[in-house]
């Protein structure tokens, strides 16, 4: 079965293809044809969405999207829907340097990632949220995961999401939480 992918972004593609594989047998993961679209949404869910919308557009074929994002409570929700770009050049390591600049003299340290998993096909759409409760480190430590993992300290552990491995963070994690739920929807249209 081949589903189409709304992102770019390799990490992610690889991360879904861990998470969907066990759960979806024959699942073939194919990037989106089209321009990336303006997520221009107000939420997770608007902005997931958007992507898989116009990946099914593009394609014809059942598409997938996700959007997800670093929740803080300090810093009123911040960054957010705006995670990825957060500090204006969408590196990693800048959006992080930003959220710990900004977290100084802050003793709530609560933080949460969100993912807004999308299905679109020819039969409707359907979008799940899930959540990965956690607090923010006060340095980045762990060489691996991508985005805000570095700094984030997921609930019951005392490791960053950077020094889980894989296996563990795929277990656990906001996106593994919200692909497996949306795994039997992909079940269905098998």
């Amino acid at each position: 079965m081949d589903i189409v992918v709304g992102t770019r972004n390799a990490h992610k593609i690889l991360e879904l293809e861990r998470i969907l594989g066990p759960a979806v047998p024959g699942l073939t993961l194919v990037p989106a044809p089209g321009p990336s679209p303006i997520e221009d949404g107000e939420t997770f869910s608007a902005n997931a969405l958007i992507k898989a919308r116009a990946a099914f557009e593009d394609s014809g074929l059942p598409s997938i999207a996700d959007d997800s994002g670093l929740v803080v409570d300090a810093l009123d929700g911040a960054p957010g829907i705006h995670s990825a770009r957060y500090s204006g050049t969408g590196i990693d390591e800048e959006n992080t340097a930003l959220v710990l600049s900004q977290m100084v003299g802050h003793t709530n340290r609560r933080a949460r990632f969100v993912c807004a998993a999308a299905l679109v096909h020819s039969g409707g759409e359907v979008v799940l949220e899930r959540s990965w409760e956690g607090s923010l480190a006060y340095s980045p430590s762990g060489s691996g995961g991508f985005g805000y993992d570095p700094i984030f300290v997921p609930e019951g552990d005392s490791r960053t999401a950077s020094e889980l491995s894989d296996e563990e963070k795929d277990a656990l994690s906001h996106r593994g939480q919200a692909f497996r739920a949306l795994a039997e929807h992909l079940l269905a249209l098998g």
